[in-house]
């Protein structure tokens, strides 16, 4: 396995990080998790632009997307999969102990492991702790993912795939990993950006390509929506058979379906859409 790590290709044994690395030491970093297709990155220039954004609004310096884009092409001519997860990692780099940011330049890492298609539809479970829509890292994809990774342990224990979150009003907001989306009446809701949720790239997409409005929405719509489905870079679009104890009857339904349907055509039409 082939690895970027801070200007060059390096076998997966040789690739090091300092311990003291700002983000193993205290998670200051910023990724994308992108999904390659034959060796190519679907939606690149959308996840370097929040790459961008995310480091900007960590008050790491601006990443060199030119170095990203060589870095994302050397990885996967390196290591050629069907169907891939090519993860960008870039960090506050080598710092003091503590959460003072040291005067080295930050890490670059890339790297791609192999993906498996997800099946059509999925189980979710609700848990109890919130997202801050008002947080300094609202909105930014940071490497500080401890939360998701309870929560996601939680979702595995009862049989499910993904754990959904409110925010600490108690609208929907999001997955651990995840956007969500439901069917109302036939129309396609989704919650806004302003209920902390990140803004995710196949969420965007899945957005423009099939109306849906964005919408704030109470957590016991999950209660009563007619369809459920997931977006993510992975996922792209996933129904939900089963939230909690409820399960909803021939998943994924027609609007369901269609997105699906809808969104495979587009981006298998246009790889940076």
């Amino acid at each position: 396995m082939k690895i970027w790590l801070d200007g060059a290709l390096r076998d997966a044994g040789t690739a090091q990080v300092s311990v003291l690395d700002h983000g193993l030491t205290v998670g200051d970093g910023v990724f994308e998790t992108l999904k390659a297709v034959d060796g190519r990155a679907f939606a690149l220039t959308r996840h370097l632009d929040r790459l961008a954004r995310s480091a900007r609004g960590l008050g790491l310096p601006e990443p060199d997307l030119d170095e990203v884009r060589r870095a994302c092409a050397a990885v996967l001519a390196a290591e050629p999969v069907p169907l891939g997860r090519l993860r960008i990692t870039y960090t506050g780099g080598l710092s003091p102990l503590g959460s003072d940011r040291g005067d080295q330049p930050p890490t670059l890492v890339v790297a791609v492991g192999e993906a498996h298609r997800r099946p059509e539809t999925t189980a979710v479970v609700t848990v109890d702790w919130t997202r801050n829509e008002r947080g300094a890292l609202t909105g930014l994809k940071t490497t500080s993912y401890a939360e998701n990774v309870v929560a996601l342990a939680r979702a595995r224990e009862q049989g499910a795939t993904e754990a959904l979150f409110a925010n600490t009003v108690g609208a929907l907001c999001e997955g651990t990993g995840s956007n969500v989306f439901v069917v109302l009446d036939g129309e396609i809701h989704t919650p806004p950006v302003s209920s902390g949720c990140l803004a995710g790239i196949t969420r965007a997409l899945t957005v423009e390509w099939t109306g849906a409005r964005e919408t704030d929405l109470p957590m016991d719509v999950l209660e009563r929506a007619d369809e459920i489905f997931l977006t993510s870079s992975l996922r792209d679009v996933q129904g939900v058979h089963r939230v909690d104890g409820r399960t909803l009857a021939a998943a994924p339904g027609p609007v369901t379906a269609k997105a699906i349907g809808i969104f495979a055509e587009r981006s298998a039409a246009d790889i940076d859409p």
